[in-house]
Parts: structure tokens; sequence; C-alpha cells
């Protein structure tokens, strides 16, 4: 017999598999020894009241055992070297996770991938910290894995209409992650975890005959008889296939340029852009917990908030409990600020995107950009900050409450940010519409989380990479560019994925749509 029910634990209790056991018995009314195995569906915190509970929804399996294909998660993939091949332009989540789902239907994933592969990312990133050399085609966006990997590996979505969650979350545990990823309300890998498990789900695909082409930036389209055939990278290798998915990420604006000028039809969106907020980690556990003291079975505390102010979203972006500030610029000339989190998310510090809705009206300054204005409304924060900061990649830094009070801070916090920060006047610096919201947000945060709004925490300029300001249109039920048939926008850098699930998620959905037509077509 098999059964679902919640649980109500402390923490301690929830940490301790056989105290999970003997509760769950006793709710079942049933001898322990009974119960040969929990699967657990959903864990979660409720820090409502004074006392902390841990919330658990699990499946008993009592004088009986689960089915494998519950609690493996290993799949047989097929070789595929001599099938058709099917161009995947970018190595992120959207663009891993669509080889996969290819290789299983069939057909044979060739990905062209800008940057180097997950290991060699590091010596770059390093770099970029420590002596502020930007590599255009290897930094904190670019290279195999994507963004996600060297952000925290955050895995919370509310895509659940674009797919199954959990054939995403499995298929990371498949390939090294933590099988806690599968039931925690808000589940991560972390950064350190991270490039072992994106290195094999590269092996994967490549004993299967998949194929991986890294350091090639495209640089030009194969297109014959009004269709997409294929791409060109840099060095002038040619790539045809059956079909090609861009899953180049938010941040490839020479792919935006590079379509634009092809006459491949864009649309302006909307997105968001503000800073980076850091606050002790221990503050942080004090206004989720209420503990002078973390208990030691509670995770990091986390925290999200969101208000609408004159007409906008104005909410916290990309939380990291006990993380560390990064930058995240792909090219010369601009300071980009990021957050990520290693597994144990154990640094001092707590950051989190603070942004503001940012709409196409704010893009007329750049009018003559056409469907790019809100690329160049974007770069051009970027290119401000960078001006300021010393032109180097340290970021412009304000202590809260003087954001608060429009004046300069006269001395810093320490920060987690490697490069280092200067002292600038962000309330002038940020654009008006972003600025005077933020200003009018914090308020009402603080009445949510009573302390959040203080001088021991400090903004940095810019976080403006939240989502692409571009949208590549597609075709609603075939996920093919309206226009240009065979390319198949994917991901966060098409407009339609927000973070690491939804964009594997959309990933397979593509991946699923050009077997479909493949197989109609043999």
């Amino acid at each position: 017999m098999r059964q679902i029910i919640e649980l109500q634990l402390t923490p301690k209790q929830s940490s301790d598999p056989d105290s999970v056991r003997k509760l769950a018995a006793r709710i079942l009314k049933v001898e322990p020894g009974k119960i040969r195995h929990l699967i657990y569906l959903k864990r979660s915190i409720d820090a409502r009241s004074k006392t902390i509970w841990i919330r658990l929804k699990t499946e008993v399996f009592i004088d009986e055992n689960p089915p494998a294909e519950e609690v493996t998660f290993h799949k047989n993939y097929p070789f595929v070297g001599n099938r058709p091949p099917v161009i995947i332009v970018g190595a992120g989540p959207a663009g891993l996770f669509a080889a996969l789902h290819l290789i299983e239907k069939g057909l044979r994933p060739v990905i062209i991938e800008r940057g180097k592969e997950v290991r060699s990312r590091k010596y770059d990133i390093a770099r970029l910290s420590k002596e502020y050399i930007v590599n255009p085609d290897s930094n904190y966006c670019f290279g195999e894995g994507g963004a996600g990997t060297f952000s925290d590996g955050k895995l919370y979505t509310r895509s659940t209409k674009r797919g199954n969650v959990q054939d995403v979350l499995r298929g990371f545990v498949a390939h090294g992650a933590n099988p806690e990823i599968l039931y925690e309300a808000h589940a991560h890998i972390g950064t350190d975890k991270l490039p072992s498990i994106i290195a094999s789900i590269r092996k994967t695909i490549l004993d299967a005959g998949g194929e991986f082409y890294f350091n090639h930036r495209i640089e030009d389209l194969i297109i014959g008889n009004g269709k997409l055939k294929g791409v060109v990278a840099q060095n002038g290798t040619r790539f045809e296939g059956i079909s090609v998915i861009l899953a180049t990420g938010h941040s490839a604006r020479d792919i935006y340029r590079l379509l634009n000028h092809k006459s491949i039809l864009l649309e302006q969106k909307p997105f968001a852009m503000g800073v980076r907020i850091e606050h002790p980690q221990a503050l942080i556990d004090w206004l989720i917990y209420k503990q002078e003291i973390r208990d030691e079975y509670l995770p990091t505390a986390a925290y999200s908030v969101v208000e609408q102010v004159e007409g906008r979203g104005v909410f916290s972006f990309c939380m990291c409990p006990g993380g560390i500030i990064v930058p995240s610029a792909t090219e010369p000339g601009q300071v980009v600020v990021n957050g990520m989190s290693n597994s144990q998310r154990n640094s001092p510090f707590a950051n989190a995107g603070m942004v503001v809705t940012v709409g196409l009206e704010d893009y007329r300054p750049f009018a003559g950009q056409g469907p790019l204005a809100g690329l160049a409304y974007q770069e051009s924060i970027e290119q401000l900050t960078f001006s300021v900061a010393e032109k180097t990649q340290k970021a412009p830094a304000q202590r809260m409450v003087d954001f608060m009070q429009s004046k300069s801070s006269q001395a810093l916090k320490e920060t987690s940010y490697h490069p280092g920060i200067v002292s600038a006047p962000l309330h002038e610096l940020l654009p008006a519409e972003i600025s005077s919201r933020l200003q009018r947000a914090f308020p009402l945060f603080d009445k949510k989380l009573h302390g959040y709004l203080t001088n021991e925490a400090q903004l940095l300029m810019v976080e403006s990479r939240t989502s692409s300001p571009v949208r590549i249109p597609r075709d609603p039920e075939t996920l093919e560019h309206v226009m240009m048939p065979n390319l198949y926008p994917c991901g966060e850098g098409a407009g339609y994925a927000g973070g690491i699930v939804s964009s594997a998620l959309d990933g397979i959905n593509c991946a699923e749509r050009i077997a479909e037509r493949f197989a109609k077509n043999l």
C-alpha cells in the first residue's frame, strides 16, 4: 500500500530519517518496520510563528517497495552519431536539455558554444575579478553551462505549464546533483557543485554521439530558399542541420544584432533593472527566523519581497543567502553585478537583486535603434556605471539609508564583491524611474521585514541582466520563428524563460517540436 501524507516536524526531526519514519508510522497507525520506503515530495519551512516547523509531504510505502523508475534517475540514451543533426547554439540549460531530449528522440545534437568548457571558464572569471579583464566569450554569462553555472544554481520556478519540472530536476540528479533538489521548496545546487554536473551532462551527450564545439562564436547564418539551414562560426566553420535551436542566453547582444542585420524579426520587451543589495546574513537570519543564533538544523535564511510602486513592480530577484556578489560584464567598458552562492551558502553576506520593471516607454531616447532600443538603454547604464567606478570592475556603492536620504556615503561597509566598491550617489546615477521607486519601496519592505532598511546594508550598481529587453518572436504552437522556418528561438535569450529550470523546459519543448516535425516528414 502507498499513501501520501503531510508531516509537521521540528528542524531537528526533519534532518533525521528515523524520526520522520516514526512520525509517519504514528500518523498511519502502523509499525515503523512496515514502512519500507519514503519518497519525499515537498519540504518547506514555516517560519510564520515563534516555533519554526518543517512541513514535509511524503509518499509512504507500506509492505511494498516503490517501482524502480520512481527511485532511479539514470536513462539509457540511444546512440545517435549517424542520425540527422540539429544545430544548437548555446550550451546553457536550454541548449543542454534540448540536446538530451533530441537524443531520446533519435536525433543528433551539434552544440556550438562561443565560450570555453566549464572548468576553463574559471580562469577567465578569476581574471575578471582580480585583473578587471573581460573576455567577451568566456565570463560569468558565456561558456559551457551558461550564466546559471556561476550564479547559484537556483531551481525554483513557477513554469509548471511549460512542462514537467521533475523531468529537469531528475536530469540534474542523474548527473550528480543532490536528490534533495527533487523536493526542496526552494532548491539550489550551488556554484561549487554545478561545474562537475555540467561536465557530466556533456559526457552523456558525447557518449551518445552528440557533438560539442567550444570557442566557436556564431557570426553568420546560412539561409537558402527562405529557410535557415545552419550557422557560420568566426573561424569560418559551417554547421548545417535540419533545424537550428538558438539558445544563446539573455546577454548575447551580438546575436540580436546579427538577426536584426539579417532582417529577422525582433521585438522590444520590458525587463527589470536596479541594484544588488547586500546585508549581513546574520541580520537576514534574524528577520526570518527571529533567532539570535540560527538553529543548526535550519538553512541559511532567504527572503522575497515585492511591491507595486507608481504602476511598476519593485521586487527582489535572484536572492543569494550566504552568497557573494560577482562581476558579470560581458564586454569591456561595462560594470554589471550579479549574485551567486556555493552549496553550503556559508558566506557572512546575503545579497539580492533589487529591481524595478522597465517599460518600452523608457526606451524612447533610443528609438532610432528600433527593436534594439531596450538593448541600447541597458548598455548606456552599464557604461555609465563603468565610467564612475574608476573604469575598472569596481562597483559604485551607497549605504541603504544614505540612498534613502539622497546623500553620498562617507564610508562603505565590507563587501563580498571581490573587485571592490567606490562610494557614489546611486540615487543620481540610476534612471529616475528606478531610483525614485526604490526609495519608495524600501520602507514598504521594512514593514514586512522590520530592520531590513538599515545602513548596515549597501547597494551596488548595476543589476541589469535580469532578462533580455529583446524578444525573438516565435509561433506559439510550432515554436519556430514567425518569419524564418527552421529557426527555434529558445530560452532566456529569446524571451521565453527566466532561470535554469524554465530555460531547460523550453529547450525540451523546442526539441520535442523538431522531433515531431522530423517524424512527420520521414
